[in-house]
Order: structure tokens, then sequence, then C-alpha cells
């Protein structure tokens, strides 16, 4: 129920945002969901994929500083107060959220959240309990 999440470490200059997005495509490799967060400095692409491994390696190949971490995705209905009931669950049991960011499913009523918890075991133990669906890498990559 794990999710593997690629981060991409970007120096804030004009063409190296386009540079890793033209890597993956001419890799085939195809983005699922996305997160930019940036400073005056650098920013950090989270990218969600179908070939997490595959996409680290033609972008270190194409000299990009790579991470691969694990992130929880969860449905989330896609109305107002869905988020909210997800982060309650995480809250009661004291849980925290380094962050999150979301993205439409295209045939569901349901959006998808992707959750960054400090302990994703417990994140995922907190969000199952909470009867809240985690998703797996197969469903996502399905949507």
């Amino acid at each position: 129920m794990k999710l593997k999440q690629i981060s991409i470490f970007l120096e804030n200059k004009k063409g190296r945002l386009k540079k890793a997005i033209n890597v993956l495509s001419q890799a085939d490799i195809n983005i699922r969901a996305l997160s930019i967060a940036d400073t005056s400095e650098f920013g950090i692409l989270r990218l969600i994929v179908p070939q997490p491994e595959e996409a680290q390696k033609v972008l270190e190949e194409n000299h990009f500083v790579v991470k691969v971490n694990e992130v929880i995705a969860v449905e989330v209905p896609d109305k107002p107060g869905g988020l909210d009931g997800i982060l309650g669950v995480l809250h009661d049991s004291d849980t925290n959220v380094e962050y999150i960011y979301a993205f439409v499913e295209k045939n569901s009523d349901n959006a998808v959240v992707v959750i960054r918890t400090e302990d994703i075991d417990e994140g995922i133990k907190v969000l199952e309990a909470g009867n809240i669906h985690v998703l797996t890498s197969e469903e996502v990559n399905l949507l």
C-alpha cells in the first residue's frame, strides 16, 4: 500500500523543469501526479509515475539529483469536506502530515490525495483503521 514517489531537485533556472519533463517523455514514462515546491535557489518536483525505478535511472543519466521515497495515496470524496475527513483521522491519531498533493480521477467521483507522513506504516494503519481506502500502486496506475 506504499507508493513510490520520485523527488527531483531542480536548480531554479530557465529550462530545468522542461528538461526533466522531456527526459520522462522521451523515455515514455507517464506522469500520474505531480507537485512542485520552490525556493529562490531550487525546486523539488515530486512525481507519481508507473515506473519509478526506470524514471530514476533516466533522470540520473541526464544529471538530475533524484530521490525515491514512499508516500500514501487515498481516495477522497470530491466534495466539500472530503479532505477534512481524511485529515481529521490523521489529526485525531496524532499523526503528522509532512505534505500532501492531489489529483482528480477521470472515471470516478473521487479525488486522490498523496500524503507523506512522518511514519508511513503508522499513517497507513491509522487511515485503514478510519475506514479510508488506501490505494495500491496498481490502483493508482489504472486511474
